[in-house]
């Protein structure tokens, strides 16, 4: 009956975070079908276990194999294993997710290309400006991936960042800023806005997942704003101009901005992430 209703509660957590919404905030949405899978098999081993508790037996395996036994034979172990079961269900259930702002900014800061602080994955790093893919493929693979997808906008004299779009062209932006320069650009994010050496620096980002939430960030451009417009942190703002290369003191490198011409401020999306679509 225990396993009935841990496999149960599995498939009624997954339904609850794609009803909710909430699951966005989790994974990359490219990758929803897993989710669906998921649901499925839970489902179909909790009625399993269902018929066999129904059925009168005891649902747990015991194999033999040359006088030895293979499994969780002490109730202690059988309780340790249930528990680690029971964890993500708690989680899932009881933590309730985030809203990302510029708060998250200010307390880990960023750096570039990524930072060293780990996110619990070993394999992976907290990002922040540039999108890094290169972690998933060799050199070589890498290179053939971007080089591919810089032929689709190459030769655009304007690029039109979506949702759908702004993690690829931003990765291409930092890692191609040579190309992209003098070339028009328009996208949406929230400011924020820092002080460092008594030099005040603005932002656009968006918060993106390229996989899952273990290899998320921040990612955006560095923007001169005109001297008219007045912004402040968290505030959601649609920009049109001209992509320059402008030395960022933190940093003490160049990297790419937006020299604005037009900024109008509009409304948060109901999703604030952007995934990387592969």
């Amino acid at each position: 009956m225990i396993r009935f209703l841990i496999l149960s509660g599995y498939f009624e957590l997954m339904m609850y975070l794609q009803v909710s919404g909430k699951l966005d905030q989790y994974i990359n949405v490219h990758y929803r079908y897993l989710v669906f899978l998921t649901m499925a098999l839970s489902l179909v081993l909790a009625l399993v276990q269902l018929k066999i508790w129904a059925g009168g037996e005891k649902g747990e395996v015991h194999e033999h194999h040359d006088g030895h036994d293979h499994g969780l034979t002490k109730s202690y172990q059988r309780g340790i294993a249930y528990l680690l079961l029971v964890l993500p269900l708690v989680v899932g259930t009881l933590f309730p997710t985030i809203s990302l702002d510029t708060t998250i900014v200010e307390a880990k800061g960023f750096s570039f290309p990524v930072s060293k602080e780990s996110v619990g994955d070993p394999e992976m790093t907290t990002q922040y400006l540039k999108p890094d893919t290169s972690i998933y493929y060799n050199k070589s693979d890498y290179t053939d991936q971007m080089t591919k997808l810089m032929t689709k906008y190459e030769t655009d004299q304007k690029l039109e960042i979506t949702d759908e779009n702004y993690l690829e062209v931003m990765e291409l932006i930092y890692n191609y800023p040579n190309s992209f320069v003098g070339k028009k650009i328009a996208f949406n994010g929230f400011v924020y806005e820092t002080n460092k050496n008594n030099q005040k620096y603005d932002f656009l980002f968006r918060f993106g997942i390229i996989h899952c939430v273990a290899d998320s960030g921040v990612f955006g451009l560095m923007t001169k704003l005109p001297s008219n417009v007045a912004v402040k942190n968290n505030q959601w703002l649609h920009i049109e101009g001209t992509i320059t290369l402008d030395f960022f003191e933190p940093f003490d490198r160049q990297i790419p901005s937006v020299a604005v011409s037009s900024a109008q401020s509009v409304s948060a999306p109901k999703n604030q992430y952007v995934y990387r679509a592969f």
